[in-house]
């Protein structure tokens, strides 16, 4: 098995050998580790993304490593760490948990009726804290080793512990936050770290200082009211006013600008797929018809770089369990690592 960098061929075969993109695999001398966090315990439609790690790096491995935005950046060397297997196995049995207090509401029926609900919800937002606690200490672990950290989710409710981790690096930074939705629900069906309310918990760590939404189309009026009083914390480019104003005759790149123009120095890039035309990842979470094209994002990223920003981490989430999915997924994955890389170079 290779593991050192210099002894790699870009252009041959993947190797199946526990990495992503068959890249030799080598802790101490990579730059970025990309954790996994097999988590979907609160997904309120579909379910399949905390197969998503698993399938992301079985899509890599037949996925050419040239970049035309950072030709070299597989020399990086990136880590894919081990996949939890116990974080897996405790969300498949929270999940069927979460399903009874999520069908109960639904039924419009209160949680304390017979069987009483509400010690299952308090021990499911207890085994939510553990995961983001467990998150924070690997990635502060490698962080305070002086690499990179990115994460593979799960719903969008996976990176927390990594934003906490974040902010102890960090005094302050922005989040580029790609999605269909806010994620601003406080405790969204009682949830307390649902993916639906991520964004809501993020705002609570003070070193965010920006959160610059893209995409958003499917989003309720108690989020639209905190981004509207957020006095500038949170700035919203709604998908309709987007395409709105691309119908007028504003260019992308110009627009790209001005969503960058509203970000801090440090940015780190929060990537739901499903703020992408749905054709792209059909099977994710919370599907929405509209998005934006894979490429119009490469392109708002290449802009962050050329603004001389710099990309501290990513995270990409609501991967759905296909294989189609799986393969834009791992593709993303390695074009933001690309440009994380290339990012820290500038």
């Amino acid at each position: 098995m290779i593991n050192q960098i210099s002894d790699y061929n870009p252009s041959g075969i993947g190797e199946v050998n526990g990495n992503l993109w068959g890249l030799p695999k080598n802790y101490e001398t990579a730059n970025l580790i990309i954790f996994s966090v097999p988590w979907e315990v609160t997904v309120s439609y579909g379910a399949g993304t905390a197969n998503a790690p698993q399938k992301i790096l079985d899509a890599s491995y037949q996925i050419d490593i040239f970049d035309f935005d950072n030709p070299n950046g597989w020399k990086q060397g990136i880590y894919f760490a081990e996949i939890p297997e116990d974080i897996l196995d405790k969300n498949n049995y929270y999940r069927q948990q979460a399903a009874k207090i999520i069908t109960r509401q639904e039924e419009g029926k209160p949680l304390t009726n017979t069987p009483d609900l509400t010690p299952i919800l308090t021990e499911i937002n207890q085994a939510g804290e553990q995961v983001n606690q467990w998150l924070f200490h690997q990635c502060q672990q490698a962080m305070n080793q002086g690499k990179k950290v990115a994460v593979i989710g799960g719903d969008h409710s996976s990176p927390l512990g990594y934003f906490q981790a974040l902010a102890s690096q960090y005094a302050d930074f922005g989040i580029l936050h790609i999605d269909a939705h806010a994620d601003l629900r406080d405790a969204y069906e009682g949830f307390e770290f649902s993916h639906a309310s991520i964004m809501f918990n993020a705002l609570k760590i003070p070193q965010i200082s920006k959160l610059v939404q893209v995409g958003l189309r499917d989003i309720c009026i108690d989020e639209v009211e905190i981004i509207n009083n957020s006095q500038g914390r949170v700035i919203a480019y709604y998908d309709t006013m987007i395409k709105q104003q691309k119908y007028a005759g504003k260019n992308w790149l110009d627009l790209c600008q001005e969503i960058i123009s509203n970000l801090p120095e440090n940015v780190h890039i929060s990537f739901d797929v499903d703020g992408l035309d749905p054709k792209l990842c059909p099977n994710t979470g919370t599907p929405v018809p509209g998005g934006l094209e894979l490429e119009q994002v490469y392109c708002l990223f290449r802009e962050v770089v050329k603004s001389g920003k710099k990309i501290i981490g990513f995270d990409i989430c609501e991967v759905g369990d296909a294989e189609w999915d799986a393969n834009v997924g791992s593709r993303i994955a390695y074009k933001l690592a690309n440009f994380l890389d290339l990012s820290q170079k500038k």
